[in-house]
């Protein structure tokens, strides 16, 4: 009985998944979103929660076929048993992916934590507060999940209790003038916004990292991402909406990562400031958390398959894949540190968009066993992929060096992926040469 208390309930589920998407995303991208579809960011926001929904539908159904913590990397090893590679590269293109989005919330907690302290300009105080909050979530995650999921329950229903106050009273405020012409920009800019801010919903196929540790798994987990892709979905729609119905989009798009902060100061003045910095700073720490929890299982599921150094499925007495953890966190630091964080929001935007596809075409070949619908399935691998394309085209059209960037950086992941997984090869022929 205690073995199953300590498992995740539904309450776990959501504050992981809600704690997943709501991170760094959604303090930084909403000005961007502004910045390329006008008034017509609510649309933007509305369209990435539908693609999140349509994704999630193969997460769930593949999760409850196949209770594995490696979840998507494992999805792909079923689907194509006669080709390794194809989930290799999968599992550490997402690592990378997570890389990212770790140092992207760990950046933002700094620059907002620093900025609540009257430092916002001290590069040295913004890096130590980065610092500090990717080592306490390495000890939280580390202690076992229950402390994990304590920690979660904590930092993501005050967070969503802030930004819920903060939305419904700005909707009280909004000036209906300020909403229209909504596609004043044209429909175009609103595909190539959701594409691109579809980060802020990357997070909820953490859950699927955690079915072996959750109880009820066949109730709790569909509930739990469907339910979190929704509480996320309405938060940003409803932020979007006071932001647009409150500013103009100069306004926002002059604000860049800190847009929201600027919104919360015509609906509550100077304490509107502090009320975002403190979501922004529970936001980012429970991210962080979520993203540590999910991907360092994964890491530990992908090393006991070979995918990875054996290391990194080296567990402590909690459970915990420790190696992988720290690993992970450290690696982190380090992108933290470097602060190259410019091409993050579309970096993980794509990766999600192009494993979420490979985890739908999974869905699609497996679909036996799990149940799912050809249609359901089909229909969301061509949303998902028009939306991929969309992003392409928009980086290829404004950032060009950008769009060059994400394919060096699949290329080497895949070359290192190829390496590894050919190594006793390499070193038998090194070996027979001799």
């Amino acid at each position: 009985m205690s073995r199953d208390r300590d498992k995740l309930g539904l309450r776990e589920l959501v504050a992981m998944g809600v704690g997943g998407m709501i991170g760094g995303g959604i303090f930084s991208v909403l000005g961007l979103a502004v910045a390329i579809s006008g008034k017509a960011a609510p649309l933007a926001f509305t369209l990435g929660g539908v693609i999140a929904f349509v994704a999630g539908y193969s997460y769930v159904k593949l999760a409850l076929a196949f209770h594995s913590d490696g979840a998507s990397f494992t999805y792909l090893e079923r689907a194509f048993p006669r080709h390794a590679n194809v989930a290799g590269i999968a599992g550490w293109t997402i690592i990378a992916g997570y890389l990212g989005t770790l140092a992207l919330y760990a950046f933002t907690f700094g620059a907002y934590g620093a900025d609540l302290l009257g430092l916002g300009g001290s590069r040295p105080v913004r890096l130590a507060l980065s610092a500090s909050v990717l080592a306490l979530f390495t000890l939280v995650n580390l202690r076992g999940v229950g402390s994990s999921g304590k920690a979660e329950d904590i930092a993501v229903y005050v967070k969503i209790a802030l930004l819920a106050t903060f939305g419904v009273v700005g909707l009280f405020l909004v000036d209906r003038q300020h909403l229209a012409p909504v596609l004043g920009e044209g429909v175009p800019p609103v595909l190539m916004a959701g594409a691109l801010i579809f980060v802020a919903y990357e997070g909820f196929e953490l859950i699927t990292n955690a079915v072996c540790e959750t109880r009820d798994p066949g109730r709790n987990l569909p509930r739990g991402i469907y339910l979190s892709i929704a509480v996320t979905a309405t938060i940003y729609i409803v932020l979007a909406i006071v932001a647009v119905g409150n500013l103009t989009p100069a306004e926002l798009t002059a604000a860049e990562e800190y847009a929201l902060a600027v919104v919360a100061q015509p609906v509550f003045g100077d304490a509107g400031r502090y009320l975002v910095g403190l979501a922004a700073l529970l936001a980012t720490s429970s991210a962080i958390n979520s993203t540590a929890f999910g991907a360092s299982r994964m890491m530990a599921e992908m090393a006991a398959d070979a995918q990875l150094p054996r290391a990194f499925s080296f567990r402590n007495h909690t459970r915990v894949p420790w190696v992988a953890l720290v690993t992970l966190m450290l690696a982190a630091l380090t992108f933290t540190l470097a602060g190259s964080l410019q091409t993050i929001a579309s970096y993980a935007s794509m990766t999600f968009l192009l494993v979420s596809i490979g985890v739908s075409a999974a869905n699609l070949r497996l679909r036996r066993q799990t149940g799912s619908s050809l249609l359901l399935v089909a229909a969301g691998m061509l949303l998902m992929g028009a939306t991929a394309a969309t992003l392409a085209y928009y980086l290829w059209r404004t950032q060009p060096r950008t769009l060059l960037s994400l394919g060096a950086v699949y290329a080497a992941v895949a070359a290192l992926e190829l390496l590894f997984s050919k190594r006793r090869l390499l070193f038998r022929g090194s070996t027979a040469g001799r």
